[in-house]
């Protein structure tokens, strides 16, 4: 099987040389350091120019990194006294959607971030970041008691897709989604919204909407994936990096089309790299934003959150010219 991040070799290549010389130094007492110096340049510039020509379909295989960061590692780098809160009071506690009480620089916040896991256990526990109906209602949950208790709201979106499954469906999946789109959209408290990684469909659109969206450049936000867009419109999964193109779901096009607020610069290499940075650069990011929308008055953050989601998807029309 072909390796999904291929086009990462020639940096890793100058890692492992790197490393190579460094330990050979070591154990023969050698200087290397001009030469190991000189390949530390060449690695910085050799990344740079890598990433700054990243496609998008490329950048969809980086939000999926394995060693990407996910929202238990936000949690421990960006925010301070965490206290989890857990159950949805009706059926039990989805493991794909974490909550907790905690504060953001100088912000008091209820944190809702979705949770692929780490290992195999984990992976299962979490049902691979796609969350069941129970999930979605527990973050409904506790974004009403932060309400209550003028809290902001933070979401970290990181999922490929609410479960599709039977049961799922049983339980009333749609339902809890759609709830949950129709009641935050009412929210009476500042929602910061930050896609960490994948953004798919339903599934992100549940803890998706807030008064402001921050987007890692790696990652991307789409109603369906590029697996599945190929799929549907060409009947070939091998077209993905086409239909990525046409998607238009990375951060750059959102944030023309005014669905993303601000994207995030990750650290040289990818956020899956330096995931104590990225997470320092969230926090920063979002205390930006909910020092402007804390100074704001309930009536103009919810008046501020209707035009932001009117705006999205305008048509303008060409005016007609009589013959």
């Amino acid at each position: 099987m072909s390796n999904p991040f291929d086009f990462l070799a020639p940096l890793v290549e100058l890692e492992t040389t790197i490393s190579d010389l460094e330990s050979r130094s070591a154990h023969s007492h050698l200087d290397v350091s001009r030469e190991v110096s000189s390949l530390r340049e060449k690695l910085v510039a050799e990344t740079r120019r890598l990433f700054a020509t990243l496609t998008p379909w490329q950048r969809v295989q980086l939000s999926r990194h394995p060693q990407r960061p996910q929202t238990t590692d936000y949690i421990d780098h960006m925010v301070d006294d965490f206290v989890p809160l857990a159950g949805d009071r009706m059926f039990g506690d989805d493991q794909a959607i974490q909550c907790g009480l905690g504060m953001v620089g100088q912000h008091r916040c209820l944190i809702v971030g979705q949770q692929k896991g780490k290992d195999v256990h984990e992976r299962r526990r979490c049902n691979f970041g796609m969350p069941h109906p129970e999930g979605y209602r527990k973050a409904m949950g506790k974004m009403r008691m932060a309400e209550r208790f003028g809290l902001s709201v933070v979401c970290l979106v990181n999922t490929p897709g609410a479960f599709p499954g039977v049961e799922a469906e049983e339980r009333g999946q749609s339902i809890a989604i759609a709830e949950n789109i129709r009641d935050m959209a009412m929210l009476k408290t500042p929602i910061i919204v930050a896609v960490i990684g994948e953004g798919g469909s339903g599934g992100a659109l549940g803890i998706g909407i807030g008064d402001r969206m921050l987007m890692l450049e790696n990652s991307y936000f789409s109603v369906i994936s590029p697996e599945g867009c190929a799929a549907i419109l060409w009947k070939d999964g091998n077209k993905k990096d086409i239909a990525a193109e046409r998607l238009s779901l990375t951060a750059v096009p959102l944030k023309r089309f005014g669905i993303v607020d601000e994207i995030i610069e990750e650290p040289a290499g990818g956020a899956h790299r330096q995931p104590i940075v990225t997470a320092h650069l969230m926090r920063q990011a979002i205390s930006r934003q909910l020092d402007e929308l804390t100074a704001l008055s309930i009536e103009a953050l919810l008046e501020a959150r209707y035009q932001k989601y009117r705006k999205i998807g305008q048509v303008v029309e060409a005016a007609t010219t009589s013959a």
